[in-house]
C-alpha cells in the first residue's frame, strides 16, 4: 500500500489552521506538526510543485485541489475518531490513533467505519 503520510499531514494541517484562524503561516504548521521550519519550507515547495498549496509570500492556501484532497484526509481522522471513541478509547488515544490509521485505512474498512456510526 503506497500512501503520503508527511503529504497528507501538512495538508490536512493547512485545513484546519485555516479553518481556526481563517489564515495560515508556515510557523503555525511548524507548531501544530511539532517540525522545523525547513521541513515546512521543504514540504510547501513540495506541495506547491504538485498543485495542492499555493502562496502569497506569507500565507498558505490551498488550491480546490488541495482542499478535496485535504478535507477527504480529514474526514477520515474524524470518522476514526468518533468510532475509535464509540468503541470505549479515550478520547486522547483515539485522536493519537486517528492520526496513524487515516494514513493506512482501506477505503473499504472507512466506508464500513463511517456506515456504522451513521
Amino acid at each position: 500500500m503506497k500512501y503520503h503520510q508527511s503529504e497528507q499531514d501538512y495538508l490536512e494541517s493547512i485545513l484546519t489552521l485555516g479553518k481556526e484562524n481563517g489564515i495560515v503561516h508556515r510557523i503555525d504548521v511548524a507548531k501544530r506538526l511539532g517540525v522545523s521550519g525547513a521541513a515546512v519550507n521543504k514540504a510547501v515547495k513540495l506541495l506547491v510543485e504538485r498543485g495542492y498549496v499555493y502562496e502569497d509570500g506569507k500565507h498558505l492556501y490551498l488550491t480546490e485541489t488541495g482542499k478535496a484532497y485535504a478535507e477527504k484526509v480529514y474526514e477520515k481522522h474524524c470518522i476514526l475518531r468518533a468510532f475509535l471513541e464509540k468503541l470505549g478509547v479515550s478520547p486522547a488515544r483515539a485522536e493519537e490513533d486517528a492520526c496513524y490509521m487515516e494514513h493506512v485505512v482501506s477505503e473499504e474498512t472507512f466506508h464500513k467505519m463511517k456506515a456504522f456510526l451513521d
